[in-house]
């Protein structure tokens, strides 16, 4: 089979989707991936291919928009200023994403613009996999590390001001691949999608999660 990872952010983001290539590619499968560009030559190192995938992320770590984000700050201001730090190269990811994923049988991700893969997986018609080596979403036994408050339905509202922020960047990205606009946040759309979201916790950061657990229709503990 033909599988294609796509992972941006920092080492700790890229390192499980490399880990789960290069056990794909020990069992005879074609692996490809796109990565951010400083870190190639790491995944290059551990034996698998990779190609440049979005804006350098170690750059992004350094940017005021990063340091300034966990502020308290008015939504509105906070949309504004996230949009293009986030959105940045979106459209130049969606088309190495597009061209890598020709032919595979499954696009995987990683916890970051998992919007972008979603929507070249939509577009090909393949499953699509979202990895999560760190709590982002409710899955019943443990929720991501934010105020009660903001989880409404199951999908939080840090999520909702995402895709706020990348909406613009996102319906351009689907009005080039012919998709329909979407009409929420991307966790909604992937739970009806029937996309399968891996859950792996490591157990020295987060005991006593229960192993081999499925929570709700998009998502595996």
């Amino acid at each position: 089979m033909k599988f294609t990872l796509a992972a941006h952010g920092t080492r700790g983001d890229v390192e499980p989707c490399a880990a789960v290539g290069l056990e794909l590619l020990r069992r005879g499968h074609d692996v490809r991936m796109a990565v951010p560009p400083n870190l190639i030559s790491f995944v290059e190192s551990a034996g698998l291919a990779a190609v440049a995938y979005g804006p350098d992320s170690e750059q992004q770590l350094d940017e005021d928009f990063f340091g300034n984000f966990w502020k308290v700050q008015n939504p509105v201001s906070l949309i504004r200023a996230g949009k293009e730090y986030i959105t940045r190269g979106w459209a130049e990811m969606s088309r190495t994403l597009t061209s890598l994923a020709d032919g595979a049988d499954l696009v995987l991700t990683g916890a970051i613009y998992q919007e972008v893969g979603g929507n070249v997986a939509e577009y090909y018609d393949i499953p699509l996999v979202a990895l999560h080596p760190f709590p982002v979403r409710v899955n019943g036994h443990l929720v991501p590390m934010l105020p009660s408050a903001l989880i409404r339905s199951g999908v939080s509202v840090i999520w909702w001001l995402h895709w706020r922020m990348t909406k613009e960047a996102e319906d351009a990205q689907r009005r080039e691949l012919g998709l329909p606009k979407a009409i929420g946040p991307a966790p909604q759309r992937m739970i009806e999608r029937g996309a399968l979201e891996i859950q792996a916790y490591d157990e020295l950061c987060f005991p006593g999660q229960p192993s081999g657990l499925v929570d709700g229709p998009s998502s595996a503990h």
